[in-house]
């Protein structure tokens, strides 16, 4: 009897923090409990999370030292004019859109674009405490705590994007304040997100169709993105971490456990294909990328490695195996004048056992100097630490490289033979665009924040501040070719002359990524140290335990 009482104490005393409410805060609880779901097709047993003392990485971050008064006060200007941006957006937002998924920035109007849910106000919770916008935290808190994810447009949500910005715009605003509320909300919200791994085999499906999932008819697709269905990882283990509930860790170690099994026997050893067949675990799709579509399940490895303090070595190994594949037969050295050395992150097509690189860069794909960087340094893999750097160069030139300083979404470049030295040779085909340039497949913009974050990174890790002119000249150009009466928009064409035109669109990364990281590239860096937490693939700072 005494041991029934001490577990129940015990159990109380853990689940205390998330059923509490401040007494600004009180949580409107969701109208339907996804926490009394039951399962329809059970688990036998739950894996734990890791244990273990964590290893001890190598420091991430440089050791900055003292700026100079000077230095100081270009900082701070320029960090003033990022706040005042954001300030700007935000407070039309406010006015305009408030609990609506996106501000439209031409027409000034709220649109849904995620289920209702207000997409831009959570995901933009910890960007308000990281700028010190402490009053409009707090309101923004007390509107989030009141979101019923019963209550949707929709009749599915795509588990991704729900996962991303919702699940990690949350624990990480937990993270940083210790808001009980924050943590109950996202209980909630993670409790009917891992009823989408409710499927015959546990693999997610894209869409979580609500009615279906409660009539037990969930069914993982036969046709599915990869980064979809591979990407929960850092969201639910630091779910599980705070919660001590093990059941988020083992929803996303069951489906990497069969992305590791299948690593080296697809048609590009090493690497998963775009997309999958979910519901039968088959991996031969012939196409390769780091850019969209699988994007964030390559970010994850490494990251997933530093969140769970080393513990489970299968993400090392991934991680090492995967970005030795993609460094052979995806990335390339464009052919540049003045002997330029950057690269860039292409795509690789397999057929009949020979792959061949396809040389298009994407503005999704500057995510990758970042996670070579960190992968490098975590692992002390320096050639990984110099192709990040090449990486992040590569993508700053693009920005440089066309006529409003912003790069296009899709473009494609003229390959060296190797990494090596590479003789620039001027061809008249392309002479109308900018020199190193094939062709400009999608010349739009929409506030990707990809480039921005790998310099972010390499700064954070070098202490150049050179990188911190280049952040402040891209976003002089974004800001000018995207600023509207209300906020800022996607524009269409980054090639021409003169302010481009635009369209009515402002997706949350915008505040939750772009602004976020031009922020701490101009902010001292021990604000989100890179040695004390683990940004998730919308920049949600995730604390890491030591």
């Amino acid at each position: 009897m005494l041991l029934v009482f001490i577990i129940a104490i015990v159990g109380f005393l853990l689940l205390r923090p998330l059923l509490a409410s401040s007494a600004s805060n009180p949580v409107v609880k969701s109208s339907y409990d996804w926490s009394t779901y039951r399962y329809h097709h059970p688990i036998n047993s739950i894996a734990s999370l890791p244990s273990g003392k964590p290893h001890t990485f190598p420091p991430i971050q440089h050791k900055f030292r003292p700026e100079s008064k000077p230095a100081a006060i270009q900082r701070k200007a320029r960090q003033q004019a990022v706040l005042d941006t954001f300030k700007k957006g935000w407070q039309n937002y406010k006015a305009y859109a408030w609990m609506q998924d996106e501000l439209q920035p031409i027409s000034g109007h709220g649109k849904q674009t995620f289920g209702g849910w207000a997409a831009t106000l959570v995901d933009s919770l910890d960007t308000l405490w990281i700028m010190g916008l402490k009053r409009e935290f707090t309101e923004a808190v007390k509107a989030a705590v009141s979101i019923d994810w019963a209550n949707t447009t929709d009749t599915a949500c795509n588990m991704f994007e729900t996962n991303i910005r919702h699940l990690g715009g949350l624990l990480a605003a937990y993270d940083l304040s210790h808001e009980p509320a924050l943590l109950a909300k996202a209980v909630e919200l993670g409790d009917m997100l891992y009823a989408g791994f409710d499927t015959p085999n546990h693999m997610p499906p894209f869409w979580l169709d609500f009615q279906k999932a409660k009539a037990g008819q969930l069914v993982a697709e036969d046709h599915q993105i990869s980064a979809a269905v591979g990407s929960f990882g850092l969201e639910f283990t630091r779910l599980s971490q705070i919660t001590k509930d093990p059941k988020y860790y083992d929803a996303i170690a069951r489906v990497m456990s069969v992305f590791f099994d299948h690593q080296d026997t697809t048609q590009l050893p090493g690497m998963w294909p775009t997309h999958i067949n979910a519901r039968d675990q088959i991996f031969l799709d012939s196409d390769f990328t780091l850019g969209a579509l699988a994007d964030s399940l390559y970010e994850y490895l490494p990251k997933m490695h530093y969140l769970l303090g080393g513990l489970e070595p299968a993400y090392q190994r991934a991680y090492r195996n995967s970005m030795a594949t993609a460094a052979k037969s995806l990335l390339f050295r464009p052919m540049l004048p003045n002997d330029t050395n950057v690269l860039v992150a292409g795509s690789a097509t397999v057929a009949s056992g020979r792959s061949t690189l396809n040389p298009e860069g994407q503005h999704l794909s500057c995510f990758t100097g970042g996670m070579f960087i960190l992968g490098g340094k975590l692992l002390s893999i320096p050639e990984h630490v110099d192709i990040g750097a090449r990486l992040t160069r590569g993508c700053i030139y693009a920005y440089n490289a066309f006529p409003t300083g912003i790069m296009p979404e899709i473009f494609r470049m003229r390959p060296c033979p190797s990494f090596e030295a590479c003789q620039w040779e001027p061809d008249e085909a392309f002479e109308t665009l900018p020199e190193g340039f094939a062709a400009v497949l999608d010349p739009s913009y929409s506030l990707r924040p990809e480039a921005l974050e790998s310099v972010f990174i390499l700064y954070r890790t070098t202490g150049d501040a050179e990188l911190q002119n280049a952040a402040w000249k891209m976003f002089k150009s974004i800001q000018a070719a995207t600023e509207t009466e209300y906020a800022n928009a996607a524009i269409n064409d980054v090639t021409t002359s003169g302010k481009p035109s635009q369209r009515d669109s402002m997706e949350s990364f915008w505040f939750a990524e772009t602004l976020k990281y031009l922020y701490l590239i101009f902010s001292p860096p021990e604000l989100i140290s890179l040695d004390d937490y683990v940004l998730n693939t919308e920049a949600h700072p995730l604390r890491r335990p030591k």
